[in-house]
């Protein structure tokens, strides 16, 4: 395993686990809207260092692994750690933007930063085969992608679960750009996929005040 996806793993985990015996300090460092409308910018990253049990650690970190093999093996060191942390920070970001006016709105995990590694694997490999659940069957990695954000789109919108779907979407985003500009030769590995990604995402963020309307 690549040392600094293995680091970043070891970190995750042992961050985690002082969150998960230690209440102070996993409130001091999660992810919560008015502590960084306040100024405490930090929490836009340290909050993916922390998971809400075993289970949501060990999915995401199982995730990171699988796909961040592919992402280091393609990338230098350097830039998959562009990747990691741009997608964490855009997933932060747009997860603000979409909750900016509910205060006590909290949140946690490396999922935002997992969907960003996820989408640049798959745009470096689109012909990977993956599940969907609850679909058993293997989808390709292109219809995987699409299915993944139209999935989480409808997922924000109504509330499914308590899932942060919009640090997905905002990682998610951040991954395909941050691999777009790191080497913009992806765009011949599935120029469809590609463009209609690019599509769906360019759609949300000019069109996604409308989500919040049942005419949508």
């Amino acid at each position: 395993m690549n040392t600094v996806l293995l680091i970043i793993i070891i970190a995750t985990v042992l961050t985690s686990w002082k969150g998960f015996e230690d209440n102070q300090f996993f409130n001091e460092y999660k992810f919560q809207v008015n502590r960084i409308l306040e100024g405490d910018k930090l929490r836009m990253i340290t909050s993916g260092f922390l998971h809400a049990d075993w289970i949501h650690l060990g999915l995401n970190m199982w995730a990171l692994y699988l796909f961040g093999g592919v992402v280091s093996n393609n990338f230098s060191n350097t830039y998959f750690l562009l990747i990691y942390f741009g997608s964490l920070l855009t997933g932060s970001m747009y997860s603000l933007y979409r909750n900016k006016d509910d205060y006590y709105y909290s949140a946690i995990g490396a999922s935002g930063a997992v969907s960003g590694i996820v989408f640049s694997a798959i745009m470096l490999k689109p012909e990977m085969t993956l599940y969907m659940l609850p679909i058993p069957i293997p989808l390709p990695g292109y219809v995987f992608a699409v299915g993944y954000l139209l999935y989480s789109i409808y997922g924000m919108k109504n509330k499914l679960g308590n899932i942060g779907h919009s640090a997905h979407l905002g990682g998610a985003m951040g991954g395909y750009v941050i691999t777009l500009l790191i080497q913009p030769s992806v765009v011949m590995n599935n120029t469809p996929m590609i463009i209609t990604i690019g599509l769906i995402i360019l759609g949300l963020l000019l069109f996604g005040n409308k989500l919040e309307s049942n005419r949508f």
